[in-house]
């Protein structure tokens, strides 16, 4: 109803228990608390909230115009909404090293399970992008070592992303990956691989957990949760399938409302009123005033 019903800490026990190697556990992306509470709905285990997501909301481009406040605040709402553990990505980490130990600090109030900061060079760019740049192997370590200091919760996870395999190439990538894991990272994220076989290099290489992002049209092939099981990684995003879809269908009804003057068509491949008032729990609210819920729900498109 109004807030999850398991605590920060529980949450964060979650997503620690989630990231076994081989598990390969899907966590949508969610850019709403609605989508959220949906995805919780459908089974699914946790919860991505995407840092390109946040700014593509705002109306903004993913290089690093959003501000910690945007994020944790966005990070909260979202968190409240579900008893899903939420790794939320906290692009560079807002600042130098003494920042980024007070990022972690507004992301754990938050109620956020866990989060990953990267290793470009601020403005930064989608990851699946060319032309990035990045920072120096000091840099880079600092600034998750101030993320593991900054921590109050040592439940709270600290994952490292580095899209160094992009500029460097993957033996590079891998040298940097374990620097991170020696700095304090607890898991990694490596942007942009090329293939199956370098998610399992990478999987070998390392004694964290390993996540795999399954973006559309991005630098790496959509591969299935059991191949990428099969080559050892623990967690996978998807971190805007679920705006794209939600804005594609978006588009296309107003597309219909101009041409046609009417929504009529795309109704039955709309949520009804009966759905929507299900998933934001309409009738529970009932127990703390009997007005709230008094009336018969039509359940037939609308």
């Amino acid at each position: 109803m109004l807030s999850s019903t398991r605590t920060p800490a529980q949450k964060r026990q979650d997503l620690r228990a989630l990231l076994v190697h081989g598990a390969a556990a899907p966590f949508p992306g969610a850019f709403t608390p609605l989508s959220a509470k949906l995805i919780e709905e459908k089974g699914f285990p946790g919860a991505y909230i995407s840092g390109a997501v946040i700014a593509n909301e705002l109306g903004l481009p993913d290089i690093g115009l959003t501000t910690l406040s945007e994020v944790a605040a966005r990070g909260a709402q979202i968190a409240r909404a579900t008893d899903l553990p939420c790794l939320i990505d906290a692009d560079t980490g807002f600042g130098e090293p003494m920042n980024i130990a007070r990022t972690i600090q507004e992301l754990e109030d938050a109620g956020l399970a866990g989060c990953h900061i990267e290793d470009q060079v601020n403005p930064k760019r989608c990851g699946h992008l060319d032309g990035k740049t990045m920072v120096d192997l000091e840099t880079a370590t600092k600034r998750i070592r101030a993320a593991a200091d900054g921590r109050r919760d040592p439940g709270f996870l600290v994952m490292s992303r580095t899209d160094l395999r992009a500029t460097d190439g993957l033996p590079a990538a891998i040298d940097r990956m374990k620097a991170l894991v020696d700095a304090g990272a607890e898991a990694i994220f490596p942007e942009a691989l090329a293939d199956l076989g370098e998610f399992e290099t990478v999987c070998e290489a390392l004694d964290v957990p390993v996540l795999a992002n399954m973006t559309e049209s991005g630098k790496s092939q959509l591969f299935t949760r059991e191949q990428l099981a099969s080559a050892g990684v623990a967690m996978v995003i998807y971190p805007v399938t679920l705006l794209r879809a939600a804005m594609g269908a978006a588009e296309r009804v107003l597309e219909t409302i101009l041409a046609s003057g009417t929504q009529e068509s795309h109704v039955p491949e709309m949520l009804t009123r009966a759905r929507l008032y299900e998933l934001v729990e309409y009738e529970e609210y009932n127990r703390f005033d009997s007005s709230v819920f008094d009336f018969e729900v039509p359940t037939a498109h609308e």
